[in-house]
């Protein structure tokens, strides 16, 4: 296993980049701790399958350096960097049984008969493939060769990191949970240091010790599932983490006090001259409907999901989503919304602003 360090690390696939634009990937410097579980989460184009290349060396960057621990591997091959890797579409021997594959990466290494056997069986069962050890992959499902495609990426237990590009895409969606469960529970288990890429934000936050989460060929925050749904770092987090996603509104801030169309909001701390684009943004969890106070607001529609309500609602053309729970009434008179203070982030070019205490 080995701590992943990318320096000054960006690529672009033009020979000649002429600026910033041209990069897939923007200059970056991140440290990605030995044995944690990561997540590399983004919509389509963000850079994360680029990312993951180049830490698994398919892709060598335009400038910076990859270190595995001490060592630069920046131009190392695939195979020097001892690691194991699980694709989208499964990548299995057709011709060997289920357990011939789950064997093959140990066989190709030498390793002891017996040890073998042991490491197949365990990994089979964590799969749920125990009955299928003898039956040749032939003939299989396309969820049934994932899950050999991700047996054998974890049956070695010494590389310094297994690398996951959406590998739970062709799997049920019953099995998927099964399975991303399984995946932390041999994280725990083992310890290896993991890196799992996906755009589904259920499989990042269920899967990873920390997300990091990347818009535009940056990332724009590493954290806790919990860091990035209380504190997110820029206007996108909030947006992709959350179902519905942040509420992000235009507005002139002064103090601890901010100002949308004239309302006034009262905010948890206060904040000097900011410049550029200013918003605010917060949760639909800490926003509630009200006869008072707040922004008037037309509610459009409201939603009953079970647990809760979401409530759709529209502020002079912004749109605000308001999550009450279930049992709360919600009277036709009740058409103003109140955000909780300490909950309230504020945003300057997209990017959040640390304010003083109150």
């Amino acid at each position: 296993m080995a701590k992943i360090q990318l320096s000054n690390l960006a690529h672009s696939y033009y020979p000649n980049p002429k600026g910033e634009e041209d990069y897939a990937l923007k200059e970056m410097n991140h440290v990605w701790e030995d044995g944690q579980a990561y997540a590399l989460l983004g919509s389509s184009g963000c850079g994360k399958s680029t990312l993951l290349n180049i830490i698994s060396g398919l892709l060598h960057p335009s400038q910076g350096r990859v270190l595995f621990g001490d060592r630069d591997v920046t131009l190392a091959p695939t195979a020097a960097r001892n690691i194991a890797q699980v694709f989208q579409f499964p990548v299995v021997y057709d011709t060997m049984t289920v357990r011939q594959n789950l064997a093959f990466p140990l066989k190709n290494r030498g390793e002891d008969a017996a040890y073998i056997a042991r490491r197949v069986d365990e990994i089979a069962r964590m799969i749920g493939m125990e009955d299928a050890l003898n039956r040749k992959a032939r003939g299989l499902t396309a969820d049934a060769k994932q899950k050999i495609s991700l047996g054998r990426g974890m049956v070695r237990e010494d590389v310094n990191a297994i690398l996951f590009d959406e590998p739970l895409t062709v799997i049920d969606p019953h099995m998927k949970w099964e399975l991303r469960t399984q995946l932390k529970s041999l994280h725990r288990q083992f310890g290896h240091t993991m890196i799992y890429v996906t755009h589904d934000q259920t499989e990042a936050l269920t899967f990873a010790d920390k997300v990091v989460v990347m818009y535009d060929g940056r990332v724009v925050q590493m954290g806790t599932p919990e860091e990035l749904f209380e504190t997110p770092e820029h206007t996108f987090v909030g947006y992709f983490i959350g179902s519905p996603g942040m509420n992000v509104i235009p507005a002139r801030i002064e103090g601890d006090q901010a100002y949308v169309d004239g309302a006034q909001i009262p905010l948890g701390r206060g904040y000097g001259k900011l410049e550029g684009k200013v918003e605010i943004g917060v949760r639909p969890e800490f926003t509630s409907l009200s006869q008072t106070g707040g922004l008037p607001v037309n509610v459009r529609r409201v939603e009953d999901v079970g647990r809760h309500k979401i409530i759709r609602a529209d502020f002079f053309g912004n749109e605000i989503n308001i999550i009450a729970p279930e049992g709360t009434p919600i009277r036709s008179d009740m058409n103003r919304v109140t955000f909780n203070p300490e909950k309230v982030n504020v945003y300057a070019n997209d990017w959040r602003v640390t304010g003083e205490a109150a």
